[in-house]
């Protein structure tokens, strides 16, 4: 198989570690050879983070080279712009539609830039945008934006159901199962 390849990207403290480390659970265990890598930059102020996850018969490195991922998955809609350049022709872009604004916005030095996401489909990326905090608040808990996220993804892999769910329960602590399985639930069946 061809290697696959696979950014996540959001802003420090969203769950898209927790996201990689699921994702890559759930491909080694369907028989995969996978790299994943994490590039955390300013994530506990809040700033960018960036994960790669590689996969196929034989994968080399961790890292995706610009213009060459499959799939981004997006925690916030400003960081589906800032990487949109990584994505390679053809390739995908799952964006939550959630808002949070960067420091200099905070600060009133900048504006939030509105209307990214049109700019990018008025360039011909396909954006598949959800709504995923709102079906985490409908779950239980707002942190598990991450895993609705990944009920999407699931969407766009030929993997059963089931073995999502078992990656879940392998990926989160015991305590926070039931309302990440509530997530997963909810956002697969959008």
């Amino acid at each position: 198989m061809e290697t696959k390849n696979v950014m996540i990207v959001g802003v420090g403290g969203q769950g898209s570690l927790l996201a990689s480390k699921l994702l890559g659970k759930l491909l080694v265990n369907e028989g995969y050879d996978v790299k994943v890598s994490e590039v955390h930059g300013m994530s506990q102020r809040g700033g960018s983070v960036v994960t790669y996850v590689r996969f196929g018969d034989r994968v080399y490195s961790p890292i995706i080279a610009e213009g060459e991922a499959d799939l981004i998955v997006s925690f916030e809609k400003i960081e589906a712009a800032r990487y949109a350049s990584s994505l390679k022709k053809g390739g995908k872009i799952i964006v939550n539609s959630q808002q949070i604004d960067p420091m200099p916005v905070i600060t009133g030095a900048a504006e939030y830039p509105e209307g990214v996401l049109d700019e990018l489909r008025a360039k011909g990326v396909f954006i598949d945008e959800l709504d995923a905090l709102s079906v985490a608040t409908q779950a239980g808990n707002a942190k598990s934006v991450n895993i609705v996220l990944m009920a999407r993804v699931a969407k766009y892999f030929d993997i059963a159901y089931d073995k999502w769910v078992a990656a879940i329960k392998e990926s989160v602590k015991p305590q926070f199962v039931e309302v990440n399985l509530k997530a997963f639930e909810l956002g697969y069946n959008l």
